[in-house]
Formats: structure tokens, C-alpha cells, sequence
């Protein structure tokens, strides 16, 4: 097909690509790919559920990831307005506390012009007043994905088998996946991939070692892990974890050494000792993780380019101030990240948006 005008004849192809170059310049989002059109990708994540990592291929994490440097690149960066989410709407139930997973999913879909809908217990009462199952055809109904920051993984589990919408976690007690990938956009950032690196764990054999254990060798990193004596990570996960190590040719260390953990580490992780709900335990946990804060000791051991997250908040006993303050530490930039990584699991399972930055390399 051609348009004529004024007597000339121009393929309504370029027109279309001519108008793309002019309106990208305009708006200062061209990245240069070719005609101005957005990468295409094989992965598809639209209508999916993000209840862990375990149940996503490495390069479909590396795509939310990718998808992320892009919103970052062109919202924060290039000054671009993306309606992506523009008429839709999120249900968040937040059955405990939070800053940063509050914080970031509000400001993320509503950036993108989406309206985020705040439930806590007051709110919504999750299998007391109304079964998880009539909750979530109810919420089907009103919304168009929900995340849920919850005690009990089942309860996810019911929500995403009974809703017709995306369910996201937004942390239980055996994963936290939308924090990993904040974690993993940091590092892409500050070490330009991901491949290679050992990540030395000290800590609670928690949520986040888990949401850690089910998508590091997929990218082709190491994992050290060291957890006092009780309070290992859950059997199961440790079992798959050593099939991925496996398959992608990578090394799995579980110890009860903070310092084996730690000897030739590129990343130092740890976490709360006394995650929310486990209150009481305080006394015989702070006794038992004797000896695991991370400090310089500790770095002394690590490679020459470690580097410190924690995903906050954090507490004293767990680093000491001269290691988190420290220009080595990722806090803060972890915790930012929390924001455009939501805001790209959101556009990722509601919408067919493609990056249009390219492609990191992992």
C-alpha cells in the first residue's frame, strides 16, 4: 500500500517508520533498533501466575529482568510517560506489614497507569469470613491481577487455582521471588551479568534463600549458603536446588560456616534472623545465630569485588554498620529496584509490551 501526496508516492511502511523516528525523538526514547520498533521476544508471560520462581525457565526470569532495565531506562532515565496499565486495576492483600513491597507496587501501577486497590486483615479476612475460594472469584470479578503478601504459601496456591487473573506473591513463608529479582536487576547493574557469581548466603534458611535457590543456576551462578545448625532451608528445595546446580553446571555449598560461605564470594546476602511471626523464637534465635553478622571479618575472606545486599529492614546484630553503609553495600539501589522489577511482572503477565532497550547481557 502508498500514499500520494503531492504527487509523490511513498510506501505507507516508511511513513509509518519515518513517523516513529520522529515521535521517539521527540519524546527522547529512540534506542536505535533499526526502524524504532520494540525488540521482539519468545517469551510470553501474559495470564501467568508468579507464585516462585521454580516455576519459571531462565529465560523467562532474565526477560522480567530485561523488561525492568527497560521501564527503568525509560521512565526514570528518559523522562517517558508509559500508560501500559492504563484502565487496570490491582488488588493487593497484605495479610503482614510492609515498606518496600507497599511502597513500590502502589507507586509501579500507578506510574503506569493502573489503579492499585490496599486490603489488609481489616479488609479482607482470607479463610475466616469468606472462603479463599469465593475470594478469589470475587476478586476475578473486580480486578485484573492481585498480589498477595501472606503467611501461608498454600493460601497462595488456592488463590492462583481458583482466580481467573494473575496471582502474585508478595512474600509467604517459603518464598519471595519479587524480591530476587530486585536482588538480580542490582547486580546485573553493578556487575554487568550475572553469569559467574558466587553468592555466599549467611543466615536464616528462609524465604529468600529458597526464592535464591530455586533461580541461581539458572543464570549460571554459585551458590554458598551457610545457616546455623535448625535452621536449614526446607529439604525439598534443597534437593531441587542440587538437580538445577546440576544441570547448569554450577556449585551448591550448604554449611554451617559463615566463613566457608563467605571465602571467595562475589555477593554477601543476608536477611532478618526474626522474620514477622516468629516474635517469641527471639531470644533462641539471636542465640543460635551467634556468630553469623556479617562484618569485615567476614568480607576479608570474600573475592576483591564483593559487595553486601540485604533486602531490609535491617537490624544491627545482623551487619554491622561498616559493611552496610559501606560503598560496597547494594542496599539502597536493592531496594529502589523493588519498584521497576513489580512494575515489570505487572506489564509482563497483563499486557504483550516488548523492550524496547537492549538486551542486557546476562
Amino acid at each position: 500500500m502508498e500514499t500520494s501526496h503531492l504527487g509523490l508516492s511513498v510506501p505507507r511502511s516508511l511513513l509509518l517508520c519515518i513517523l516513529y523516528l520522529f515521535t521517539s525523538a521527540t519524546r527522547g526514547s529512540f534506542s536505535g533498533n533499526g526502524c524504532g520498533k520494540p525488540l521482539q521476544s519468545q517469551v510470553q508471560l501474559k495470564g501467568r501466575d508468579l507464585l516462585t520462581l521454580k516455576n519459571f525457565t531462565g529465560e523467562e526470569i532474565q526477560y522480567m529482568l530485561w523488561l525492568s532495565a527497560d521501564l527503568k531506562f525509560r521512565i526514570k532515565h528518559k523522562g517517558e510517560y508509559l500508560p501500559l496499565l492504563q484502565g487496570k486495576s490491582l488488588g493487593m492483600i497484605f495479610e503482614k506489614r510492609s515498606t518496600r513491597t507497599r511502597l513500590s507496587t502502589e507507586t509501579g501501577f500507578a506510574l503506569l497507569g493502573g489503579h492499585p486497590c490496599f486490603l489488609t486483615t481489616q479488609d479482607i479476612h482470607l479463610g475466616v469470613n469468606e472462603s479463599l475460594t469465593d475470594t478469589a472469584r470475587v476478586l476475578s470479578s473486580m480486578t485484573d491481577a492481585v498480589l498477595a503478601r501472606v503467611y501461608k504459601q498454600s493460601d497462595l496456591d488456592i488463590l492462583a487455582k481458583e482466580s481467573s487473573i494473575p496471582i502474585v506473591n508478595g512474600l509467604s513463608d517459603l518464598y519471595h521471588p519479587i524480591q530476587i529479582l530486585a536482588d538480580y536487576l542490582t547486580l546485573q547493574e553493578h556487575y554487568g551479568s550475572l553469569k559467574g557469581l558466587t553468592l555466599s548466603w549467611i543466615g536464616d534458611g528462609n524465604n529468600i534463600l529458597h526464592s535464591i535457590m530455586m533461580s541461581a543456576a539458572k543464570f549460571g551462578m554459585h551458590l554458598q549458603a551457610a545457616t546455623p545448625k535448625g535452621y536449614e532451608p526446607d529439604p525439598n528445595i534443597v534437593k531441587l536446588a542440587e538437580q538445577y546446580a546440576k544441570e547448569n553446571g554450577t556449585k551448591l555449598t550448604m554449611t554451617n560456616d559463615p566463613l566457608e560461605a563467605a571465602r571467595g564470594g562475589n555477593v554477601l546476602i543476608t536477611d532478618t534472623w526474626i522474620s514477622m511471626g516468629q516474635e517469641e523464637e527471639k531470644k533462641k534465635r539471636l542465640k543460635a545465630f551467634q556468630g553469623y553478622q556479617v562484618t569485615m571479618k567476614t568480607a576479608k575472606v570474600a573475592a576483591s569485588d564483593w559487595t553486601f545486599l540485604h533486602c531490609l529492614p535491617r537490624k544491627p546484630e545482623e551487619v554491622d554498620d561498616e559493611v552496610f553503609y559501606s560503598p560496597r553495600s547494594l542496599v539502597f539501589p536493592e531496594a529502589e529496584n523493588r519498584k521497576w522489577t513489580i512494575m515489570a511482572v505487572m506489564v509482563s503477565l497483563l499486557t504483550d509490551y516488548s523492550p524496547v532497550l537492549q538486551k542486557p547481557k546476562f
